[in-house]
């Protein structure tokens, strides 16, 4: 069996590492599958592309089209140019797309085009929230899946809903969190940890780069203001996300208590959530591995495709509402916070599941005869 994996953007490495690690495994058992990885190139900056592989210990990708340019159309178009030349002459058995950004629509639309199946790694996740780019590479990605790899029972049932068969769906777990157990025992401190005399639990974290929260200056404005006079002497840090930094850049602005560092690697990221008194952020990733470290996380959004990080993780939705948003960070350095638990399959062995499903469906079908 030959497998074509894709990956564009920092989540996507998180995602694919821990499925590389389960297909070498399978290749050191006796397994005939072999795997080719491709990198779009979708967000690419050498310094982070290098420490992210290195310390997730992915291997070399076989081609980076480094399609980092123009916007979010031309981006997937250029991405679907190069992935058809690639396909052309490294033809596998499926391709493996992980997430919603624009490397995952674009590279599901050509394989199917092109006659190859396609997997799809976080299928099912939703929003209702039609405004968010990565609803529509969602939607448009899994009504042309041929095997749906789920997180939750959420998903499963958003694509039961969507006339999915059942047999198609594979309630799988998180790869996020078999890479966060993977590499807990190797995250270290930043390099300011010391500078700012940081301290477990006596801090918060803060991340946004979601367009609704950052494109307008005077909302941002608004919003960093708010949760540094919330925050309560406590210190915040910022690893702040390029789009954000662009908007930051014309604010010039100075908040006592809130400390705006560069993007973080991988050990030195988990490191800050892992010992945070608290997170705030509008991303979905964090969310999933705050729920697992058992931190207390509030997102500003109004939706969420992840709702097990709040029915049953440390997860809380405020929006835009700035009174919810203190009352929350009020409870937070009170110690009051929700019971959680850790969402099923969340167990460090969904890469393996994967991978086990893959051999069992594809093992079993005639392999492509171009050279891959």
């Amino acid at each position: 069996m030959k497998i074509t994996i894709v990956a564009g953007a920092r989540p996507n490495f998180i995602k694919i590492a821990p499925i590389i690690k389960a297909i070498e495994q399978a290749q050191l058992d006796g397994c005939t599958i072999k795997f080719r990885l491709v990198h779009t190139g979708q967000h690419y900056d050498h310094q982070m592309s290098t420490d992210f592989f290195t310390q997730l210990g992915i291997p070399e990708p076989n081609i980076n089209f480094e399609c980092n340019f123009g916007t979010p159309i031309e981006q997937t178009a250029a991405i679907m140019v190069n992935f058809e030349k690639d396909l052309l002459e490294h033809r596998p058995d499926i391709v493996l797309v992980v997430g919603d950004v624009n490397s995952t629509i674009a590279c599901a639309i050509t394989a199917k085009k092109m006659g190859i199946d396609v997997a799809h790694v976080e299928a099912g996740i939703r929003s209702g929230d039609m405004s968010m780019p990565e609803e529509i590479n969602r939607i448009v990605t899994d009504s042309i899946t041929d095997v749906y790899f789920t997180t939750s029972s959420f998903a499963n049932n958003n694509l039961v809903n969507q006339k999915i068969p059942s047999d198609k769906i594979k309630y799988v777990g998180n790869t996020m969190i078999d890479t966060l157990y993977q590499h807990l025992d190797k995250i270290l401190p930043p390099t300011f940890w010391s500078s700012l005399g940081l301290s477990q639990k006596k801090y918060f974290l803060l991340t946004l780069h979601r367009p609704i929260n950052v494109d307008n200056p005077d909302k941002l404005l608004g919003l960093l203001n708010a949760i540094g006079k919330s925050a309560e002497g406590y210190t915040v840090v910022f690893p702040v996300h390029p789009r954000t930094n662009k908007i930051l850049q014309s604010l010039k602005l100075k908040i006592d208590n809130i400390y705006f560092v560069p993007p973080q690697g991988y050990h030195e990221f988990i490191y800050l959530i892992k010992n945070a008194k608290g997170i705030i952020t509008d991303s979905g990733g964090i969310t999933e591995e705050a729920t697992v470290l058992g931190v207390p996380c509030i997102t500003m959004r109004n939706t969420t495709e992840r709702p097990e990080t709040v029915f049953f993780g440390t997860n809380e939705l405020v929006g835009d509402d700035i009174e919810k948003l203190d009352i929350y960070m009020q409870n937070i350095i009170e110690g009051i916070w929700k019971k959680t638990q850790i969402p099923k399959y969340w167990d460090g062995k969904s890469s393996e599941r994967i991978v086990s499903d893959l051999i069992s469906i594809y093992n079993k079908k005639p392999s492509v005869e171009k050279v891959y």
